[in-house]
């Protein structure tokens, strides 16, 4: 007689293994049909748990939708900030063009999402409001290369949108095709922003500095040892853009607090204003009504 042995019953996740696993899910499917065509019920029945479940995490689709979009925004802005860092203008630019296509590259479903979609629900923003936070950076670049050129670095905020707007466009486009490589693609996008189409080099490539300093891509390979070390040195990454991204955020904090002060102050200023008219306005009626005595005293009738 056959002995029937029981299944082994998986172990239950805990509350941020669960989180993590519906974010996962929902950004696959997001990236596959958008968020209009993606369900709380299809985010549930491919987690293998019920509706409920995924209300109690997010309140909603559009709660996982906003998880899911930050988290891409804020890592593709951490990666763009930290090619920023370099020191020579032609670097920034090669490095921030390579942090683009190796975001396509690692994360082609989170680019997707930013790209396709431009819902109210993600609560962050959209594609566009991203490029133009990252434009916002580029301006500080082009001002200070625009001032040591001779060229009015009032015109930088209007060349950075045309710049980050042309590198966005072309990483939309590569997102598909993937041909040519990263580097290459690199390499004509800088060669036209830098040289201009009256300078254009036929033969562009990325200097060696920028291509030293350009992280691989994840390793195809069973090796566990290798494995551990790709994760601790993509693991560091992410804390450094999380480092960025704090700073950035405590920077916008205390940017706000001197606004609010401000505003504040220009509403005390504003009150003080109001009370001396008010003074003014009772110390003319009371002259005006001495004044009207006095002409009653001078001619009664």
């Amino acid at each position: 007689m056959e002995t029937v042995t029981e299944p082994r019953s998986r172990r239950r996740m805990s509350g941020a293994e669960r989180r993590e696993q519906l974010i996962h899910i929902s950004r696959t499917l997001f990236a596959e049909k958008g968020f209009d065509g993606t369900s709380i019920e299809e985010i549930a029945a491919t987690a293998q748990v019920s509706k409920p479940v995924v209300y109690e995490h997010f309140g909603g689709k559009e709660g996982v939708y906003a998880v899911v979009v930050d988290r891409e925004m804020q890592k593709l802005l951490g990666m763009i900030t930290e090619a920023l860092a370099a020191s020579h203008s032609l670097v920034k630019l090669e490095r921030a063009a390579l942090a683009l296509l190796r975001y396509i590259e690692e994360s082609s479903e989170g680019f997707r999402i930013l790209v396709r979609d431009s819902h109210a629900a993600s609560g962050t923003g959209t594609f566009a409001s991203l490029i133009s936070e990252i434009a916002s950076q580029v301006e500080d670049v082009l001002a200070d290369e625009f001032a040591s050129r001779g060229y009015d670095p009032k015109l930088a905020p209007m060349y950075a949108q045309m710049l980050v707007g042309m590198v966005a466009l072309t990483g939309q486009w590569w997102l598909d095709v993937r041909k040519p490589g990263r580097e290459e693609v690199a390499a004509h996008l800088v060669n036209l922003a830098w040289n201009g189409l009256t300078g254009l080099n036929p033969n562009p490539t990325i200097t060696a500095t920028s291509r030293a300093h350009t992280p691989a891509v994840k390793p195809r390979t069973t090796n566990e040892k290798e494995l551990r070390e790709f994760e601790k040195a993509r693991e560091k990454e992410l804390k450094e853009a999380e480092k960025v991204r704090q700073r950035e955020l405590k920077e916008a904090e205390k940017a706000r607090v001197r606004e609010l002060k401000e505003r504040e102050r220009l509403l005390k200023e504003a009150e003080k204003a109001r009370e001396r008219e008010e003074k003014i306005r009772q110390r003319e009626a009371r002259l005006a009504e001495r004044a009207a005595r006095l002409e009653q005293v001078d001619h009664p009738e």
